[in-house]
């Protein structure tokens, strides 16, 4: 289909004319371009794996990570998968026994926290609390019965993870304990 071409008639020319005023002619008519630099390239799969690092970070985030002004501790066993130390962390776990080392001094603690995880798996009892407190910073040397029973729990065999509990159960003066099953020795 073809556009009609419509004639403009002297009058209409004359009241356009009016209406424009004015108007000087233009030299050059042709647009010079800037040339439009492109945006650096985003690296979306970087992106995401920020995004999801960041997520993953936040989600194991606690109460007692913005109540709490001790450290936090956990550890899990090689191979010993993360959600089982969130479920650790959250309290999903029954506790079935507790052992309080307040008062002791560091190698009593040991003695006692020894004994004390061999009666446990003896009954089979798969959750525990070790309440070793926050301890009181003596001049530069600091606390000293939390450190060492991280420690020793690392070094345990029959320890596959464990947490600083939750506020209620004594937050990072407490750690919640996961052990082995007595036939997963090894």
């Amino acid at each position: 289909m073809s556009a009609k071409k419509t004639s403009v008639s002297d009058d209409d020319m004359a009241l356009f004319r009016d209406a424009v005023g004015d108007v000087r002619p233009v030299k050059n008519d042709r647009v010079h371009e800037t040339p439009v630099r492109p945006k650096q390239p985003r690296l979306r799969q970087r992106d995401d794996d920020d995004r999801s690092v960041m997520a993953a970070l936040l989600s194991d985030l606690s109460e007692n990570d913005f109540l709490e002004t001790g450290e936090h501790l956990a550890w899990t066993r090689p191979g010993v998968q993360r959600s089982v130390l969130r479920k650790l962390k959250s309290g999903k776990y029954s506790i079935q026994g507790e052992i309080d080392l307040h008062g002791f001094v560091v190698e009593e603690a040991r003695v006692e926290l020894t004994g004390f995880l061999a009666a446990a798996r003896q009954e089979r009892r798969l959750c525990v609390r070790v309440i070793h407190g926050k301890g009181i910073a003596r001049g530069d040397r600091g606390p000293r019965l939390k450190p060492a029973v991280n420690a020793w729990l690392q070094r345990s065999k029959h320890v596959l993870a464990f947490c600083s509990a939750r506020a209620s159960d004594g937050g990072t003066g407490a750690v919640y304990v996961l052990l082995r099953r007595p036939e997963e020795t090894g």
